[in-house]
């Protein structure tokens, strides 16, 4: 072969994505479609909870319209990072859907199930043998952590999807795995220059994100050959540019011109962007270098507690003047009282207060460089995180009345210093959960992480058979 064409349908599955475009972009002749799922941008509470992040119905309408036009061209179609988080309960999820569609389309396909999600036993037994290495900035890691987690998933490399395919696999639903993975395995199976496979990867993976005028999720289309690749979008009206291409490697990246993949890392610095047509952008000179020794990037998540927050505004200008020593007497405040309910039944480690105060710094918190508010209102949201709902609920009742009522100099009498929009005034999130590792693990063997299962799916929706692949 001496060109591979793909395409992207979206950025991430569940997000949408025009079907006229996907329709384009077929009738351009695709040998795969790829279509990354999932991410740790939307927190660590999907991996934790085992929760998508998008609706179900909006994940199988888009893989429903993927899964139709893979069949109807006779072509894999790949997808990685199941149900955003990639675990075992989500890889099912991804699973049922697929199965529901088939029974409702009346397909048959061969279909590879890619698991990612580590064992503890597994974990631990590599952590005494000096094979999990932290990245920076990495939290401790130790048998403890490992034991706490609700969920820890290794990120896979092209290797287990390329397992998958020469295996016989026409469906590929895999577990957490690289974004770029998905869409170079392909061209890497077949000798394509890896720096070429894994760029074009990294556009391809955000679907049409790399245009000058985005307006929703839609698709990306790429031909990959031995010297250069080529990126149109399926809309006309949207048009790559160099620059809008050459900016997609800021995307996520530390380093503009270096991205780290399990197998070695793309290398940028060399890269050239051209205009050959008016809506296509054709990149050459993109370099992959070996990595010395292979590693899988580890993601795990912990539950911390459970958690109350408390929305309010403040419109009085002489409480928004002084509206740092304000929020820090009311922590005071709250921490006494606090106190006094409890005892020593309940630590000031046990539990946390925070307070945001959006129109002041809100979203950067300590790092905002501006540090005089202008606003005539602001609003707090204050968050309550304490070992159980019940514990949260309740020192969130005591400071919504703190806040309340808290007074200023100003102010000496009975005053009312913040207007809840809610009743009650306390809104109960549940368990929250936080990332607990940043690490990689050297294994012995790309795939020896990523178990799969070969599944024949036939139009009732059930395997007619199951082939056990050992990693």
């Amino acid at each position: 072969m001496d060109e591979i064409r793909v395409v992207a349908p979206t950025g991430a599955c569940g997000s949408g994505f025009l079907e006229s475009s996907l329709e384009t972009a077929l009738s351009w002749s695709p040998h795969f479609i790829g279509c990354d799922a999932g991410s740790t941008d939307p927190g660590p509470a999907y991996l934790g909870t085992g929760k998508p992040a998008f609706p179900r119905e909006a994940v199988k309408r888009d893989v429903r319209l993927m899964l139709k036009g893979a069949r109807r061209l006779k072509i894999p179609l790949l997808i990685g990072s199941a149900n955003t988080a990639g675990g075992d309960v989500h890889l099912a999820g991804l699973v049922s859907i697929v199965r529901e569609i088939a029974a409702e389309e009346k397909l048959s396909f061969r279909m590879a199930i890619i698991h990612a999600e580590q064992g503890k036993d597994y974990l631990k037994k590599r952590l005494r043998e000096g094979r999990i290495k932290p990245l920076h900035p990495a939290p401790e890691f130790n048998e403890g952590v490992i034991e706490r987690s609700a969920c820890t998933v290794g990120m896979m490399g092209a290797e287990p999807f390329i397992n998958a395919l020469q295996a016989g696999a026409e469906v590929v639903i895999a577990g957490r795995s690289s974004d770029t993975a998905i869409f170079a395995s392909v061209p890497v199976m077949h000798g394509f220059p890896e720096g070429l496979a894994w760029h074009a990867g990294k556009v391809l993976e955000c679907g049409a994100a790399a245009v000058v005028n985005r307006k929703t999720g839609d698709c990306m289309f790429a031909w990959i050959r031995k010297d250069h690749f080529v990126l149109e979008a399926p809309d006309p009206e949207l048009q790559c540019t160099p620059q809008s291409v050459a900016s997609h490697s800021l995307y996520e990246n530390a380093d503009p011109f270096k991205l780290i993949e399990c197998s070695g890392t793309l290398d940028l610095t060399n890269s050239v962007y051209e205009q050959i047509r008016e809506r296509a952008v054709k990149v050459s000179g993109s370099e992959f270098i070996p990595a010395e020794r292979y590693t899988v990037k580890l993601e795990g998540a912990e539950k911390v507690g459970y958690q109350s927050i408390i929305i309010g505004s403040i419109r009085d200008p002489f409480f928004i003047r002084q509206i740092d020593d304000w929020t820090e007497r009311l922590l005071v405040r709250c921490h006494a009282r606090v106190k006094q309910v409890y005892g020593d039944r309940m630590k000031p480690e046990d539990y946390f207060i925070n307070i945001r105060i959006y129109g002041k710094n809100g979203t950067m918190g300590p790092l905002e460089p501006v540090k005089e508010s202008l606003a005539h209102e602001l609003c707090l949201i204050i968050e309550v995180t304490a070992p159980s709902q019940d514990e949260a609920s309740s020192i969130a009742g005591i400071v919504r009345h703190q806040g309340l009522h808290l007074p200023i100099p100003e102010w000496s009498g009975l005053i009312t210093a913040l207007a809840c929009p809610y009743n009650p005034a306390h809104l109960d999130r549940g368990p929250i959960y936080r990332f607990n590792v940043n690490h990689v693990l050297e294994p012995d063997d790309p795939l020896e992480m990523f178990p799969m299962e070969m599944v024949t799916v036939d139009e009732s929706s059930q395997s007619k058979a199951t082939d056990k692949v050992p990693a």
